[in-house]
């Protein structure tokens, strides 16, 4: 494990108040995802429907980004293709200066820290206020999120009431009602002051040029709808054929991500036309940044498939143990160790995190698309080997556990092989 990598973990690991936080939230999160998922009789079956959609997706997508460019700028949006971050910081950089624009307000968007457009925001003068509580929260402590749906998850109610105290000169509260009521009235301000908005998006529809947001808190409800220009910024891999696509994945992610039969809020968000509500300005910057590289992989693509939900970092025994940021990378946990090496301007750091995990499986139990993360996980370890023994025997060892039979027959082999070879046991998982 390389020394940086290893003194990140060992830091987590000598946190107790850390440990604790994590472990609570992740306890909490995967025993109310396994509630609502146990209310679904045919959860195999919903399953297997989300993927599908996904997966054709997946095998038509140049066909799909071009429909859904033409149904979209036909509403009169604009669609922007960026190739890497550098590209997409440029556009929307470049989006906002032309407009004048200089305050905003920002919603959950995983692909705007895979890209670092809030440092870009901030060198071009142009301040961007997360509005989203948890993002809101690490934004005020100047860290990055440890979570992909729950940013500041590492953070307990005594440290966000210190936090707050500090930086927006409140009385120390560790009520969560209290704290909740001082961020949304410094956000509501901000809300009515800002010249833009600025969100992910969860999928957008090829058919109807519709963009998807799903979110719990109405924080993006108002960045869509008060400020005169919106911007959405995603991956090109979340786009979907049609608009019924959309229901089976939402039948799943409020479920596998917060444990909630569904979101509070889901948007089908199209272009204003003249006259009606809404933004006279909404562009939607799709980023490849390694995606279209990762979709040529015949192995590793299946990861394109993932709806970032979460439910596999709640579940992870690694991630529980020591959190996001021991990991380094935007995308932390079973999803991240493999999505890192994929995408992004970090992908050569990112060759050893395959191996912060047990390999025990849990992720593919959980994920709604089923996708077989620890297969992927040894995947990348194979491919990381650099002695020809250690990459046989680690291929070997996947292809093995890529099926009970085979694991059964020759489990025994699989570890009498890695018990000859120095350090692969450590490897490969074994």
């Amino acid at each position: 494990m390389p020394a940086l990598l290893r003194k990140r973990v060992n830091s987590a690991l000598g946190d107790a108040a850390l440990r604790k936080a994590v472990a609570q939230a992740c306890d909490h999160s995967t025993a109310a995802r396994s509630r609502v998922i146990a209310e679904l009789p045919d959860f195999e079956v919903s399953r297997r429907e989300a993927r599908s959609v996904r997966q054709y997706a997946l095998d038509h997508l140049e066909e799909l980004l071009s429909r859904f460019k033409q149904s979209f700028e036909a509403g009169g949006g604009v669609v922007h293709f960026a190739s890497d971050g550098r590209e997409g910081r440029e556009i929307i950089t470049g989006l906002l200066k032309e407009a004048g624009a200089r305050q905003g307000v920002k919603s959950k968007s995983m692909v705007s820290e895979e890209i670092g457009l809030g440092e870009a925001l901030t060198e071009a003068g142009i301040e961007a206020v997360e509005s989203d509580l948890g993002e809101f929260i690490v934004q005020l402590a100047g860290e990055p999120p440890s979570h992909i749906t729950a940013p500041a998850l590492h953070r307990s109610r005594d440290s966000i009431g210190r936090l707050f105290t500090e930086r927006l000169g409140i009385p120390f509260s560790s009520d969560p009602e209290t704290l909740t009521r001082a961020a949304r009235k410094h956000l509501r301000e901000r809300f009515l002051m800002a010249d833009f908005g600025l969100s992910g998006v969860n999928f957008f529809v090829a058919e109807t040029g519709h963009l998807v947001i799903v979110e719990n808190e109405g924080n993006a409800r108002l960045g869509l709808s008060l400020p005169k220009m919106f911007i959405a910024l995603t991956g090109i891999e979340k786009v979907l054929a049609r608009l019924t696509d959309t229901a089976p994945l939402l039948r799943l992610l409020a479920r596998s991500a917060t444990g909630q039969r569904f979101s509070a809020y889901t948007h089908f968000l199209k272009p204003s036309r003249t006259g009606e509500d809404g933004p006279r300005q909404m562009h939607l910057v799709l980023l490849d940044n390694g995606r279209r590289a990762a979709l040529a992989d015949p192995v590793l693509r299946e990861m394109l498939l993932c709806i970032r939900c979460g439910a596999c970092l709640n579940i992870c025994p690694v991630y529980g143990t020591v959190g996001g940021h021991a990991y380094g990378s935007v995308y932390p946990g079973p999803m991240g160790a493999v999505l890192s090496n994929l995408i992004g301007e970090k992908r050569a750091e990112a060759g050893e995190l395959p191996h912060l995990s047990t390999l025990c499986g849990a992720c593919k139990e959980v994920c709604p698309v089923a996708i077989d993360i620890p297969k992927l996980l040894l995947e990348l370890r194979a491919r990381s080997a650099k002695p020809l023994l250690h990459r046989s025997a680690a291929l070997f060892w996947s292809w093995m556990m890529a099926s009970e039979g085979r694991f059964r027959t020759l489990g025994p082999a699989g570890v009498a092989v890695a018990s000859k070879i120095p350090g692969l046991r450590e490897r490969v998982g074994g």
